[in-house]
């Protein structure tokens, strides 16, 4: 039995929470482009706002990239002047780190949104959830480091490498590599998956519209209050 959970969690449940990501943004922004935003509640309350979602963002989108490129980056890139080992202890630094960061700017948003009035009359349904599940997964990501700590020959990282990497490329034997993992390991896969497939139903959806466009400009004016 334990071999089928394994299985579906880690060979079947990743590829069902993508096609839901995928399809599902896509039919949003087709046919609902009008929740297509972020729905800020600056405007309700300023406190704790700009250094709470300057931490979350800053913190987040580190997250993501380092495990982007730590999770599908070939072990063959890299081997010429960074072993496993290595490779693992800068991800726990560096996760640890941003992680913290993260946290910090998670948790004065979650308290915002709990204690302010304003702020949780215009919440919608999944905002306060969505958080908390991040939040979760955050933990979940930080208690990760010292079962990693265990191993510093780079052997949890490279199972979990091989993991993703046999997943992208469609290759069935991608949940073996997981099955010996902590459990840590797996309820934070797990976890990150199932937001994936919740993403196109919440305000997360905002993360495609990312305005990276804004970096390149030049023609633009500044606007100054009169004194």
């Amino acid at each position: 039995m334990g071999h089928y959970i394994n299985q579906f969690l880690f060979g079947i449940f990743p590829y069902i929470a993508l096609t839901v990501f995928f399809v599902g943004s896509l039919l949003r922004y087709d046919r609902d482009q009008y929740t297509w935003k972020a729905s800020s509640s600056q405007l309700m309350s300023k406190k704790d706002m700009r250094i709470g979602s300057n931490l979350f963002h800053v913190g987040i989108i580190m997250l993501f990239f380092g495990h982007l490129f730590g999770l599908l980056t070939p072990h063959s890139a890299y081997a010429f002047f960074m072993d496993a080992g290595t490779k693992q202890l800068i991800a726990m630094t560096a996760g640890g780190i941003f992680g913290v960061v993260c946290l910090a700017g998670m948790i004065l948003l979650i308290r915002r949104r709990i204690t302010d009035p304003r702020v949780r009359a215009t919440s919608q349904f999944a905002d306060l959830p969505v958080l908390l599940i991040l939040f979760a997964q955050l933990v979940l990501g930080l208690l990760t480091i010292p079962f990693s700590a265990q191993h510093l020959d780079g052997s949890s990282m490279m199972a979990l490498a091989h993991w993703a990497q046999h997943l992208v490329t469609f290759r069935g034997d991608a949940a073996g590599y997981v099955a010996d993992q902590a459990l840590v390991f797996k309820a934070h896969l797990v976890l990150g998956m199932t937001i994936f497939l919740l993403f196109p139903f919440t305000r997360l959806v905002h993360v495609w519209s990312v305005p990276i466009q804004y970096l390149g400009r030049t023609g633009y004016q500044i606007v100054r209050k009169r004194a």
